[in-house]
């Protein structure tokens, strides 16, 4: 690899994950996976681009759906050729055009090493020698992916890509970025790369993330408990901007949760506002468990989701042995330390399962548990 790679720095443990599989010429299938703006498309595009001006293959075709935001409806190279051609060619622009000339790129198209394919006309080619990416997955159909995949030929690599987190975080059922993941995963020759919120680089995706995810919990339906305990946060926490509350009560009973660490409700309000959700002392929180009967506990609305697992698990002291809590395809990820991990998922797994539980009525995402190793060094302490 030449100039693109020696511009092109990954600046996060993920991207760098993410580089080195590219550049591992014994996968032959990669998938990347994760949230919008940690470089799925930017790094999959350079390394395309690049392998076909060194030589590596002879084409890089590239396999995107065009999608009309405002109606919704898929353009494609039968209903619009030229509208189709023009959004694949501005999308490769805009995502390389830092790193690669544009004039480099339109040569490159215009002697066909460089081909923007349409995923409903794929039948009866073959793509030899060429490495070929398949970009935003979640908004293909499985047949079209299934059908760019079997068109890939001898002495070829083949790229996608895909957004399993905001298809979880919209509910969408038999999303096709979760289910080729899950079969990529075991895979020959194949590589999954699971890029998570700590990988997002640019600043307006992290922001569209967290607005995506308050919009989602704002619009959620509550209980008539729910309620209950909404109207009396605010009769007493008036100046608090509230986004949610959550009844875990019956989740609780459901779990035979009986740890005193666990919350009967969980209110969730906008950063700067816990202050103002609890009372100088905890007199307003405090008031509103008195006229409720419940357990209350607030925190605020981030992208660090330690903050809901440390107010919800039975374990207090857990939160302080997680290394990281990150999407992993469609699921978050908790990644706790290997010798702690008996109190982290309880008996018979009734802990994970009661978190799980506690995060899909919230957000419609589960949650899966890894164990890993601690730090050398490092001492475990309760």
């Amino acid at each position: 690899m030449g100039s693109v790679w020696e511009k092109l720095k990954p600046l996060t443990p993920g991207q760098e994950e993410m580089y080195k599989a590219l550049m591992n010429k014994s996968y032959e299938v990669l998938g990347i996976f994760g949230p919008t703006g940690t470089g799925k498309s930017l790094f999959s595009l350079a390394y395309g681009i690049q392998s076909i001006i060194d030589g590596e293959f002879q084409r890089f075709i590239v396999i995107k759906p065009v999608i009309d935001v405002v109606t919704g409806e898929e353009i494609t190279l039968n209903k619009s050729p030229e509208a189709f051609i023009s959004a694949v060619k501005s999308y490769i622009y805009d995502v390389v055009g830092s790193f690669i000339e544009r004039p480099t790129v339109e040569k490159l198209i215009e002697d066909g090493r460089l081909v923007i394919a349409d995923s409903h006309f794929l039948r009866g080619r073959t793509f030899d020698d060429a490495v070929v990416f398949l970009d935003d997955i979640q908004s293909l159909s499985p047949e079209s992916i299934i059908e760019a995949i079997v068109r890939v030929g001898r002495n070829s690599r083949l790229i996608v890509a895909g957004d399993p987190a905001f298809q979880a975080l919209r509910e969408v059922k038999g999303d096709p970025a979760a289910l080729v993941r899950e079969v990529l995963i075991s895979e020959e020759k194949s590589k999954v790369v699971d890029l998570g919120i700590k990988d997002i680089v640019r600043e307006g995706a992290k922001r569209g993330l967290r607005l995506l995810l308050e919009y989602k919990l704002r619009s959620r339906e509550l209980s008539d408990e729910e309620k209950k305990v909404y109207d009396t946060i605010k009769l007493h926490s008036p100046d608090a901007d509230v986004i949610t509350v959550i009844d875990i009560a019956q989740l609780k009973k459901q779990f035979e949760i009986e740890s005193e660490h666990v919350p009967d409700a969980l209110i969730i309000v906008k950063q700067g506002h816990l202050g103002r959700l609890v009372g100088k002392g905890g007199e307003r929180i405090n008031k509103a468990e008195e006229e409720l009967k419940k357990r209350l506990r607030g925190i605020e609305l981030t992208l660090d989701f330690r903050d809901a697992i440390r107010a919800v698990h039975p374990t207090s002291w857990i939160w302080k042995h997680i290394e990281e809590v990150d999407f992993a395809g469609p699921n978050l990820q908790v990644k706790v330390y290997d010798d702690v991990i008996g109190a982290m998922v309880g008996q018979r797994g009734v802990y994970v399962r009661f978190l799980d539980a506690v995060f899909r009525k919230l957000i419609g995402v589960g949650v899966r548990v890894i164990a890993i190793e601690r730090p050398r060094g490092s001492r475990r302490r309760k």
